[in-house]
C-alpha cells in the first residue's frame, strides 16, 4: 500500500461555481472523494489537501512522507519557482494536472515551472485528468516496487 498526495492550490476551493466553462461543475468536494474512492480500490491511501497560501503548499511538500504526489498548482503553476524548488528538494515523483488547457488560454498560462521536472502532464481533460493522474501513480508504484524487488 502507498500513500499519494493529492494537492490543490488557490481558488480551486472555489470549483464548481467558478468559470465552469474553464474548470467544469464538480465541487473540490466531489473530485476528492472520488480520488480516495479509487485509491482505496487501487490499494492506496490518498490525502488531499487544497490551500490558497503558497507557503503552507511548500510546507506540505517539504514534510510529505507520501510515496506520490499530484499536483494542480492552479495560478502557481506560472509563478511559483520556490514550490518548484521545494519538489526538486524532496525528489518526489510527481504528476501536473490542469483542468483546463492552459495552453488554449491567454499567453501568460502558457509557461508552467513544473512541466519540465513533473514526470508528465494532464491538461484540459477536466477532472478525469485527475483520475488518469492517480492510475498513473498506481501503475508507477507498482513497477517501482516490482523493480525494487528483481533488484
Amino acid at each position: 500500500m502507498a500513500t499519494i498526495l493529492v494537492l490543490h492550490g488557490p481558488n480551486l476551493n472555489l470549483l464548481g461555481s467558478r468559470e465552469p466553462e474553464h474548470y467544469g461543475c464538480q465541487t473540490l468536494q466531489q473530485i476528492n472523494a472520488k480520488l480516495t474512492a479509487t485509491a482505496s480500490q487501487l490499494g492506496h491511501v490518498l490525502t488531499a489537501v487544497q490551500s490558497n497560501h503558497e507557503g503552507l503548499l511548500i510546507d506540505r511538500i517539504q514534510e510529505s512522507r507520501d510515496d506520490f504526489l499530484i499536483i494542480n498548482p492552479a495560478g502557481l503553476t506560472h509563478t511559483s519557482i520556490a514550490m518548484r524548488d521545494a519538489l526538486l528538494a524532496t525528489s518526489k515523483p510527481f504528476v501536473e494536472v490542469h483542468l483546463s488547457n492552459i495552453h488554449r488560454r491567454e499567453p501568460f498560462r502558457h509557461h508552467s515551472y513544473f512541466s519540465d521536472i513533473a514526470i508528465g502532464t494532464i491538461t484540459g481533460l477536466g477532472a478525469e485528468g485527475y483520475l488518469l493522474a492517480l492510475q498513473y501513480a498506481h501503475s508507477y508504484l507498482t513497477t517501482q516496487s516490482h523493480e525494487t524487488i528483481r533488484s
